[in-house]
């Protein structure tokens, strides 16, 4: 069965009216939330909440089908990233027929000490799923354990991304390409369709988009 063809843009903007939709993504510019690392932020994202909306989960797993063929990324094997990657990496592989396994952030401390479960020949070739990538960190702390496994990472899928610089460098460094089913400027731009905010408050959204360092030390926060 093949993806159904969807301009990428088209698809950024039905994403994110899903995710907006079902309160996977809040957007709170004059109430900011604050982060595990304390920095203020207008924007909170809990793509877990996506499992309970068959309706969402299959167009993500078709948006990730997507990827794959538009990108032209040879893949033998799905690789989920514990835990929030792990489902969407099930629905995807048995969207395309492929093999799944996943991946920890450290090893298990019993047992055989596994990092990665699943079916992870050497030598294939892998994409890893996320559901959220943010400074980037996390995403890419998992390719070094792959590597080592004999994997071949070819790409990074992930449902949402706020487009952080930090991300953009970490990928940059990691040698392996990012591709996102949405992103925080098309998050805006549905928002602002919506006519739910203020032009304050988009104007001060987009400010954060541009400088969260900032954006959150002017308010107080780290």
């Amino acid at each position: 069965m093949q993806p159904e063809t969807m301009d990428p843009q088209e698809r950024a903007h039905r994403i994110a009216r899903h995710l907006l939709r079902i309160g996977a993504v809040s957007l709170s510019p004059s109430k900011p939330y604050t982060w595990a690392s304390g920095r203020l932020s207008p924007v909170y994202c809990d793509n877990r909440l996506t499992l309970g909306y068959p309706d969402v989960r299959a167009d993500i797993a078709e948006g990730f089908a997507s990827l794959l063929k538009e990108h032209r990324i040879s893949c033998d094997v799905v690789v989920g990233t514990a835990t929030a990657g792990i489902p969407h990496a099930a629905w995807l592989a048995d969207r395309t027929g492929l093999p799944m396994a996943y991946v920890r952030g450290k090893a298990k401390e019993h047992g055989r000490g596994n990092q990665i479960e699943g079916l992870a020949p050497e030598g294939a070739h892998a994409v890893v799923i996320e559901d959220l990538v943010s400074t980037g960190m996390s995403s890419t702390a998992v390719l070094e354990p792959l590597d080592n496994a004999g994997l071949r990472v070819e790409a990074v899928l992930a449902i949402f991304t706020y487009g952080l610089p930090a991300a953009d460098e970490a990928f940059r460094m990691a040698g392996v390409p990012l591709h996102t089913l949405s992103n925080f400027s098309s998050l805006i731009e549905v928002a602002a369709e919506s006519g739910s905010f203020t032009q304050e408050d988009l104007a001060s959204m987009q400010a954060w988009y541009r400088n969260p360092a900032r954006w959150s030390a002017d308010r107080g926060g780290r």
